[in-house]
């Protein structure tokens, strides 16, 4: 799919994502019981990175590092993350990029480059649903750093959209390089703390542990098993905040994304308009999908993927992840409350509960 150069675009529903369904995904604390393995054997960090929080428990590997000791190393790399992906950081390789003029060949870091040959991938496979370059419309509908309410012109809407589109990017994969086709804004906040969980946890592999949770505001990858001894569990809450219902379930080594739209709208003239921007139409999704967990190895492709099934849809999302064989747990708004569904291949980690 990725020829020697390639012309995309990248999709993300971006940062206005992430404030709201991370709170949905809830850790079942197995290790809050007398079956854990003396407490030295796995260490717990916590602290702040991409602007929101980051939980890890690992086996402590080898049994030479403190929790200050690894947590020391841990955020040195974070820091050297975020001075590439961020778009907060004025002097980061991102924020660089995004003042480069269209038309210019620009070399990237390898991390910085694999990110993006990632989210173009997502941006092909979801046709378009996913787009790192979205960011001027979800500004427009007010749901970006500068909050306003109140439905935009149509040609303000027309101008926002010149703004945006993964095709006018291009990817020069034998030289990792880039060039933008128009002066475009790319933001990772869709597909960035997945990639940062993924590559915390090869780190982790690489010091020796094979017995891990990372958590980067609420996506997560898993390996091993738990203090406990057993598989780790996560916990997919509800979004309906009257009713205390939580399905859970049983992970192996594997990633977790989840996104969703139900907590960040305005109402104008009786018209609910999401925070969601489909970055193919330029406006508020309109569908019930409310949430969606997506599995994978990478956390990084769940990551994206959850955002670009977000804009898809139920139907359109069931139809995908069965094509690809994603495993993918819908909860959706109905007439009588909510109510779930999920594609053939997540039905073996419920399963696994019975």
């Amino acid at each position: 799919m990725l020829n020697q150069t390639i012309s995309s675009s990248m999709t993300s529903v971006g940062k206005f994502i992430q404030h709201n369904i991370k709170a949905a995904l809830v850790l079942l604390l197995l290790f809050l019981s007398g079956c854990s393995p003396a407490p030295q054997e796995f260490l717990r960090l916590s602290g702040m990175t991409m602007g929101t929080t980051y939980h890890i428990t690992v086996r402590n590997p080898a049994g030479e590092w403190t929790e200050q000791s690894l947590k020391e190393a841990l955020d040195k790399r974070l820091a050297a993350f975020n001075q590439i992906a961020s778009t907060y950081i004025s002097n980061s390789e991102l924020s660089q990029l995004n003042t480069m003029p269209a038309g210019e060949w620009r070399q990237l870091t390898p991390m910085l480059f694999d990110i993006l040959v990632m989210a173009v991938e997502v941006s092909w496979l979801s046709n378009g649903a996913f787009d790192v370059t979205v960011g001027p419309l979800v500004d427009l509908w007010g749901f970006g750093p500068e909050k306003h309410e109140g439905k935009p012109s149509e040609e303000a809407l027309n101008k926002a959209l010149e703004e945006v589109g993964f095709d006018r990017i291009e990817l020069d994969m034998a030289d990792h390089k880039i060039k933008k086709g128009a002066p475009l804004r790319i933001d990772l906040s869709a597909i960035a703390k997945g990639y940062g969980v993924d590559a915390v946890a090869l780190w982790l592999e690489s010091l020796g542990s094979t017995d891990y949770l990372v958590e980067i505001g609420g996506e997560m990858r898993v390996a091993g098993l738990s203090p406990r001894g057993d598989q780790w569990r996560i916990g997919v809450e509800s979004p309906d905040l009257e009713v205390d219902k939580t399905t859970p379930i049983l992970l192996g080594n594997i990633g977790v994304a989840t996104s969703g739209d139900y907590r960040n709208y305005f109402e104008e003239n009786g018209v609910r308009y999401s925070h969601t921007i489909d970055p193919r139409t330029g406006r508020p999704i309109t569908h019930n999908l409310a949430s969606v967990t997506v599995l994978d190895p990478s956390c990084a492709f769940a990551d994206a993927m959850a955002t670009a099934f977000s804009v898809l849809g139920g139907d359109k999302t069931i139809e995908l992840a069965e094509q690809l064989d994603i495993p993918v747990y819908l909860i959706e708004k109905t007439e009588n409350g909510f109510s779930s569904r999920y594609s053939s291949s997540f039905a073996p980690y419920l399963e696994q509960e019975k």
